[in-house]
C-alpha cells in the first residue's frame, strides 16, 4: 500500500490530517526501503537470536499466550507514564507522579527483552522500522529518566516539561509499533 492510496481511503479526514498521515506514511516508507541500517539489524538479530534463553524465548515470544507479549508489557510503562502526566495535574500529588514514573521506568526492562526478542525473527522492512521503534523507545525512557532525576531533586517543573517529552516520544514509537504490528502484517510479514 503506498502513501497517496492510504490516504485516499479516508476521504473525510480533511487537508490538515491529510497531508499529516501522507508525510508520516512516506516516512514509514523510506524506513522500509532504506538498507543503511541493515548491516546493524543483521548483527543485532543474530546476537538476540543467538542468546542462550532456553525455554524462556517462547514466554517472551507470547506462545503461552497465543500472540506477542511485548504489546502487553508495554502497558506498564506508557499506562505508568500517563498516568503521571494526569496526576501532575492535580495539586500535591508530586510524589504520586514521581512514584509513577518510577515504576514505569521499572517496568521497560521486561517490555523491551521481550521486543528484542520479536524484533529478532522480523524480515527486513519491519526490522528496519523495529529498529527505529527501538530508537524512539529510548528516547522515551530518556526522557523519563530525566523527569524523575527532576522530580527527585524536587524540580517540579522540569521533571513534568520531561515527562511531556517523554510521552510524546512514545506516541512516535507508538506508531511505530502499530505499524510493525498491523500495517506491515498484512504483507505477509510477522507482526
Amino acid at each position: 500500500m503506498n502513501a497517496v492510496h492510504a490516504v485516499n481511503t479516508h476521504p473525510k479526514a480533511g487537508p490538515a490530517l491529510d497531508t499529516a498521515s501522507a508525510w508520516w506514511l512516506a516516512a514509514l516508507d523510506r524506513i522500509e526501503r532504506s538498507t543503511a541500517a541493515d548491516p546493524a539489524v543483521r548483527v543485532l538479530q543474530r546476537t538476540v537470536r543467538s542468546l542462550p534463553l532456553g525455554e524462556a524465548r517462547a514466554l517472551l515470544r507470547g506462545r503461552p499466550l497465543g500472540h506477542p507479549l511485548h504489546p502487553v508489557l508495554v502497558q506498564v510503562p506508557i499506562g505508568c507514564w500517563l498516568s503521571a502526566a494526569v496526576v501532575d495535574a492535580v495539586p500535591g500529588s508530586q510524589r504520586a507522579a514521581t512514584a509513577l514514573t518510577a515504576v514505569g521506568l521499572a517496568g521497560v526492562a521486561p517490555a523491551a527483552i521481550a521486543g528484542w526478542v520479536d524484533w529478532a525473527d522480523l524480515p527486513p522492512e519491519q526490522a528496519r522500522v523495529g529498529l527505529a521503534h527501538a530508537l524512539s523507545n529510548g528516547v522515551a525512557v530518556g526522557c523519563h529518566t530525566m523527569s524523575l532525576t527532576a522530580r527527585l531533586r524536587g524540580r517540579g517543573l522540569k521533571g513534568r516539561l520531561w515527562s511531556w517529552a517523554g510521552l510524546l516520544a512514545v506516541g512516535v514509537t507508538g506508531a511505530l509499533g502499530g505499524h510493525i504490528a498491523h500495517r506491515q502484517s498484512g504483507r505477509g510479514g510477522a507482526g
